[in-house]
């Protein structure tokens, strides 16, 4: 589409430094077309403090605001934590916002009838892929604009320094300018000292850490909580029926006091590059822990040990963007179907950084005590295992005894 036709421009605006910046580039390289902003609130808080006035005082001619986040959590998180879904250890968090948001976006666009979507992600990162590829699905012939990819700026310096010129308010400075990205399920920092995998992170400098404190500045008392799940999907905490929300909130704040769920990966990026990022995941990394605990319960060997293969195919589509894809609904449904036992209350000790497990209950759990007891039972006849082991092991055998007559190493 040529710039001449484009006159409303819908942008994925958080009013981070990027998108801060972008609604008076798009006025400047787009003929003054108009550009709503819109803002997929997923639990990022007080982000969203001031978001309005500020979009409309640097040129937006309104702000949507969407409150996606019980819909982020019940429809996106949950799901991949049912499927134990972890990319190089990264809990996903960035990932798997990123589908509701621009869902949401594309469909306003559509309902406003805009000429082209715009995103602020730059060019060497996964963001670009994962946004795109959601207008794709909702709105396959939608002109997409993407900034970095066209403008001269190279560098968040410059960024600023555009900010500055264009009086556009900014909540960072050159020396706290960390990328970050935040909802109610994690906070990621990459940039400035991090950028040097040598660098060990500013745990305890005031300010680094949001959602909690590192493990050394954790009480010296554990906290013990505990966690319902209904087919895989946690409900309660401490006997307490919660919404997703309220449920995820709360274990944040066990979570972040305690000094749970900080990680800090170099990981592999869609688009070749190695990345180092520091994620703090409280809350989610109860729940993963917790999860995978009354898995070991309620699952088969066979179904266990293939869903595990099935888990890093799904966090790989949610890495990559590919949320609406047949390939990701039909592990989705393998998954589902893996979960109607998977109910039960899992405790856990937090202590210092560790979540150690403080015991585990199922009403369809396949652990026989009177089977797997080391003391005399009625149930298990242990001279049944000879045989076992004789058919188990016959291939060997055979093997063995060939390489013998052929004088085989």
């Amino acid at each position: 589409m040529n710039k001449e036709n484009i006159k409303k421009v819908v942008l994925a605006y958080s009013g981070g430094l990027d998108t801060s910046i972008i609604i008076p580039w798009l006025k400047e390289n787009y003929n003054n077309c108009e550009v709503i902003a819109v803002s997929g609130n997923v639990g990022q808080a007080d982000e969203l403090e001031g978001l309005e006035e500020k979009a409309l005082k640097t040129g937006a001619s309104k702000l949507y605001v969407e409150d996606l986040t019980e819909e982020f959590l019940t429809d996106y998180v949950f799901p991949t934590v049912k499927a134990g879904a972890l990319y190089e250890d990264y809990m996903l968090g960035t990932s798997f916002a990123r589908p509701p948001i621009a869902k949401r976006i594309a469909e306003i666009a559509l309902r406003e009838g805009a000429d082209a979507i715009c995103h602020g992600c730059t060019g060497k990162g996964n963001d670009q892929v994962r946004f795109e590829l959601a207008i794709k699905a909702v709105a396959p012939d939608m002109h997409i604009i993407a900034p970095w990819r066209e403008w001269t700026i190279k560098s968040r310096e410059e960024e600023i320094e555009y900010a500055e010129a264009h009086n556009v308010p900014l909540k960072i400075n050159r020396e706290t300018n960390y990328s970050k990205d935040k909802n109610i399920w994690h906070l990621s920092h990459e940039g400035l000292d991090l950028e040097d995998p040598k660098n060990e992170p500013l745990y305890n400098k005031p300010g680094f850490l949001e959602m909690g404190v590192s493990p050394e500045m954790a009480p010296d008392k554990p906290t013990y909580v505990t966690i319902h799940f209904e087919q895989g999907v946690p409900t309660a905490i401490d006997g307490k029926k919660m919404s997703a929300t309220e449920l995820v909130t709360t274990l944040n704040k066990l979570g972040g006091e305690n000094g749970i769920g900080l990680l800090d990966i170099v990981e592999n990026r869609l688009v070749g590059m190695k990345c180092r990022g520091v994620y703090e995941t409280p809350g989610g990394a109860i729940l993963y822990r917790a999860h995978a605990m009354l898995e070991t319960l309620c699952l088969d060997r066979d179904t266990m040990h293939y869903k595990e293969l099935v888990s890093k195919k799904f966090a790989e589509l949610v890495y990559f963007g590919q949320w609406y894809t047949p390939l990701r609904e039909a592990l989705s449904a393998f998954v589902d179907e893996t979960q109607k036992t998977v109910t039960g209350d899992v405790t856990l000790k937090l202590y210092k950084g560790n979540m150690i497990g403080a015991g585990m209950s199922s009403p369809y759990s396949l652990y026989d005590p009177e089977i797997a007891t080391f003391d005399e039972d009625n149930v298990y006849n242990q001279a049944d295992s000879a045989g076992f082991i004789n058919l188990f092991g016959l291939p060997i055998k055979v093997r063995a005894k060939m390489k013998a007559k052929n004088n085989l190493d």
